[in-house]
């Protein structure tokens, strides 16, 4: 078996509590919302606008994580270049992290390539993206809750 190599070391640079969520970029998050309702019976949640990230979004409970979908409402954002170049489909994974200042400044230290060096408001919590080119093309944010603050 070869060994997969990497720059950073064999420890953790910052710990992950869980998955948080993982969210889907849609067209239209109306219509995507009736076929997840229709195909899961979950309940109809509340559809918000985050201005400073050009989407709609809704953050669907599902047992200890949840579902987010999100709907560019600018051509020109980045979630709206993500549909246009990859199509519609699972946009990032979100894990719950204890401190996000903590950990941005961890990945920093480890010269992790991100995206925000300062924690913003989200729509569940304070957070932050890592570059895809620093996790194997994997889009990652990281969330810090209140309930994260309350259990750490």
């Amino acid at each position: 078996m070869s060994q997969h190599k990497n720059k950073f070391s064999p420890e953790s640079i910052c710990t992950a509590k869980s998955i948080n969520h993982v969210c889907i970029a849609v067209g239209n998050i109306v219509e995507s919302l009736k076929l997840y309702i229709k195909l899961f019976g979950i309940p109809l949640p509340k559809i918000e606008t985050i201005s400073d990230q050009k989407v709609k979004a809704t953050m669907i409970k599902l047992g200890n994580s949840s579902l987010e979908f999100i709907e560019p409402i600018d051509n020109d954002s980045g979630v709206a270049k993500f549909i246009r170049n990859k199509g519609e489909g699972i946009h990032h994974i979100c894990f719950e992290v204890e401190n996000i200042q903590k950990s941005i400044k961890q990945l920093q230290n480890a010269e992790v390539k991100l995206i925000d060096t300062q924690p913003r408001q989200g729509l569940e919590g304070m957070i932050a993206f890592i570059h895809p080119k620093s996790t194997g093309n994997v889009l990652v944010e990281l969330i810090e809750t209140s309930s994260s603050e309350k259990e750490g």
